[in-house]
């Protein structure tokens, strides 16, 4: 990892070429998110702070000092000023960026914050930790009132799996969440956010690494990155493996769908590479 973020144009038909190169951060960046109306970058790192980005101009417009590595963010789906950090302390924070500052914290007691995702009515969020040092399994997990902080529930996932990523179904009221057993669980979004034991999605491997997945627009299909450089899709039904592309030589860390054009995928690997698939 390098503390310089690349913005790509892969549409212009001459091959690679870097549109623009972000370079504030003073060490390693950790995290990386597009503004809603992408307008803007946030990035977050090694060196304690959020930063945003101007992405036409490349200028940095603000810093947000944090005492920890940032090591996730995500902006609110509908108030747009508005991003929840997560970091090496286990603490959430809600930052509004018209004031620059800190406006809500989520206390719980976590280990190191590894992803966070809001349901689609930015009512509630989840976020997932590190439970390796702390051997307290039933915080893996915890669902969060938005608004309140209170958490909904911390004994959501009980098995003694961290969960490097967490994300909302864009239709349905369910969550998945990606496990170290190898496997992507899935929940129910409402009260009290049961795991569904009788369906999972399971023919990729984890095996230690940070491996992401996302949903596709519609929702029915569920894409994910893997420890042996293939990009696996499954139906979201069915759990069954729709079809596996050999993505990368090293493992396949994170896959996402193109925001405008859902034939499209992204995937980047272990090594740096990033490919794009249509």
């Amino acid at each position: 990892m390098d503390h310089i973020a690349y913005i790509w144009n892969v549409w212009n038909g001459v091959g690679q070429q870097k549109a623009r190169l972000i370079n504030h951060h003073n060490a390693a960046i950790k995290d990386i998110q597009w503004s809603k109306q992408g307008l803007h970058l946030l990035t977050g790192g090694y060196d304690e702070t959020s930063r945003l980005t101007d992405v036409e101009t490349g200028s940095q417009i603000q810093v947000f000092s944090d005492d920890q590595i940032v090591s996730v963010l995500k902006f609110h789906p509908h108030e747009f000023d508005l991003f929840l950090s997560g970091g090496s302390k286990g603490s959430l924070r809600l930052w509004d960026i018209r004031a620059n500052k800190v406006v809500h914290e989520y206390l719980r007691g976590l280990g190191p914050i590894l992803d966070i995702d809001f349901s689609y009515d930015g009512k509630h969020f989840a976020s997932s930790c590190d439970i390796s040092q702390t051997n307290s399994s039933e915080k893996s997990i915890v669902v969060w009132d938005f608004w309140t902080q209170v958490p909904l529930s911390n004994q959501v996932y009980v098995e003694a799996y961290t969960c490097p990523c967490i994300r909302y179904h864009p239709v349905e009221a369910n969550f998945v969440a990606q496990s170290n057993g190898n496997y992507i669980a899935i929940f129910s979004s409402n009260p009290p956010f049961k795991l569904n034991k009788y369906k999972r999605f399971e023919k990729h491997e984890v095996s230690g690494f940070p491996i992401r997945c996302n949903f596709s627009h519609d929702g029915e299909l569920l894409v994910t990155g893997s420890a042996d450089g293939y990009i696996y899709f499954y139906s979201y039904r069915s759990s069954k493996v729709l079809r596996r592309i050999q993505a990368h030589g090293h493992a396949c860390t994170d896959v996402v769908y193109h925001p405008l054009i859902p034939s499209v995928v992204a995937s980047c690997s272990w090594d740096g590479a990033v490919s794009i698939f249509e």
